[in-house]
């Protein structure tokens, strides 16, 4: 029988992401994937600020702005003409090192993290599925059952099961839990194609009036793009054809007239149908949810595979508390609490944007039309309108405000304990440079006294100190204010006092370890 500390189930990008932040904390894992082979098509193409922001945590942030496309608004296109070209550059530049979206397809996505975690010596075990497993709560483990394609069945002892195995997961019907939600009614394709014509200009394009729903999305190779579109039920060559019969000759239609694109090459078409759901519960026991084994969403606003991501990273730096006895068992129920209200959040949010997109008949088309012509282009004149449209699609909106791990915030400044840490930027330096360090750490905008520093010290708690400048009160920061930062980057608790003995207590109360990486 193998042993290891965390079995993670599924090497999509939310199961990479779980095994390089829990190697990087020094836990034991074994990934494994059923799939033979890397995938090498996929629907997922969106890498947001936040997600991007948490991956220069391990050195990637910027080696994938740097081979993404990169967006900052769409065109929006009515009746064939084009209506508007909102954009969100201007509020976001300034609030973080990626303002703007990053268009990096999923199996280029996979490779890269497959390739970082090969460097920390773990290797994707293909070919092996999960085919059953159960919990032994006196020994504190789970014993699960692995099956390879060429091989015979193997038994695993883990401390922990993660389930990142999709929406159809074996974990998460092992462990009994609901799946609630429902599947759009439309039939969608999705497409990557070469071609010219204004659409083709390295820009994201929607078309969203009274025909069907059409988005174009570039790719980093100039000439390339993605379609994302719902297949028009008059598309099926007969009533007898099945979705994979459909081709991209029966949809390209709209795009050939509306978008006047030519010389059209197709390098990969599918179809597929939308679903939304989140399940009960995120964590059961030893066994823990996450990515699309957890919540599955409509394609808006490219949230998915980062909700996913942002579920491993959370989780991550708990289980290595917990495996190093650092903290209690406890501190794991934190992780459903503070991403599940999330997910059910980002659910019903996109399936109103969703529905309202691609809703059919004549009325609901002619109220896009006038919304898109009309009400769009004025909305975005308004600088805050822009902000919040960023802040959301970015997911800096993500906060854990009002939970367990979120202490007091200070009385002064508008950032508060649970929400994510202001980026400034300030003579070319930001202060977001120490986040590389996955720990706990402390910083200080103004002056830190002597007792506190000391104390960090004593403690191995990292203390970095920024001299006062008006930018950061002009980002809602507090001079001479100490903010406690967790291992995944969000503030825990602000001291407006910087008084060690408040920082203590905070760790105190949770009955996590002072200084715990």
């Amino acid at each position: 029988m193998s042993t290891t500390d965390v079995l993670i189930v599924g090497a999509g990008p939310t199961g990479l992401a779980l095994a390089i932040w829990l190697t990087k904390l020094g836990v034991p894992v074994r990934i494994i994937d059923k799939a033979t082979t890397l995938a090498t098509t996929t629907r997922a193409l969106a890498v947001q600020a936040r997600t991007l922001e948490l991956y220069s945590q391990i050195g990637l942030g910027e080696t994938i702005a740097a081979r993404s496309a990169q967006l900052t608004g769409p065109n929006l296109w009515v009746g064939g003409s084009h209506r508007a070209r909102l954009r969100f550059s201007d509020v976001a530049v300034g609030l973080t090192a990626y303002p703007f979206v990053a268009v990096f397809p999923q199996n280029e996505h996979e490779r890269l993290l497959i390739d970082h975690l090969e460097s920390l010596g773990v290797t994707v075990e293909r070919g092996t599925g999960l085919e059953s497993f159960v919990e032994d709560t006196e020994a504190g483990s789970v014993m699960a059952v692995l099956q390879k394609s060429d091989g015979p069945t193997e038994n695993c002892e883990a401390k922990y099961i993660a389930g990142c195995d999709g929406a159809h997961s074996v974990v998460r019907r092992a462990i009994d839990l609901g799946f609630p939600g429902d599947t759009y009614e439309q039939l969608f394709y999705v497409a990557d194609i070469e071609a010219t014509g204004p659409a083709m200009d390295g820009e994201l394009h929607l078309c969203l009036d009274t025909h069907d729903f059409l988005g174009i999305f570039p790719l980093a190779q100039k000439g390339c793009a993605r379609f994302i579109g719902v297949v028009s039920p008059t598309s099926n060559p007969s009533p007898a054809s099945t979705p994979r019969d459909l081709t991209f000759d029966d949809v390209r239609g709209r795009a050939v007239e509306e978008m006047q694109l030519g010389d059209i090459k197709v390098n990969w078409f599918t179809t597929y149908r939308a679903h939304h759901r989140v399940a009960d519960h995120f964590r059961k026991g030893r066994a823990f949810l996450l990515g699309d084994a957890a919540h599955i969403h409509s394609p808006a606003g490219g949230q998915g595979l980062n909700t996913g991501i942002g579920d491993a990273i959370n989780l991550a730096w708990k289980i290595a508390a917990v495996v190093n006895n650092q903290a209690q068992d406890s501190l794991l129920d934190t992780y459903e609490e503070e991403r599940i209200r999330f997910a059910r959040k980002l659910v019903a949010t996109t399936d109103q944007a969703f529905t309202f997109m691609t809703r059919r008949g004549w009325f609901a088309g002619f109220i896009r039309s006038m919304v898109i012509s009309y009400i769009m282009p004025v909305l975005f004149r308004l600088r805050a309108v822009r902000r919040r449209a960023f802040h959301g699609l970015s997911q800096f909106i993500i906060d854990y405000t009002d939970t367990t791990l979120a202490g007091a915030s200070a009385p002064s400044g508008t950032v508060k304990a649970g929400q994510r840490l202001p980026w400034v930027k300030i003579d070319g330096q930001d202060n977001h440079g120490s986040l590389a360090h996955i720990e706990w750490q402390l910083h200080v905008y103004g002056t830190a006294s002597e007792q506190l520093a000391a104390w960090c010290k004593a403690n191995d708690l990292r203390l970095t100190v920024f001299e006062w400048a008006a930018e950061y009160g002009s980002a809602g920061l507090v001079k001479n204010a100490a903010y406690l930062l967790r291992p995944d980057t969000y503030i825990a608790l602000i001291d407006g006092k910087a008084d060690s003995t408040n920082i203590e207590q905070y760790f105190l109360k949770r009955r996590i370890g002072l200084g715990s990486r």
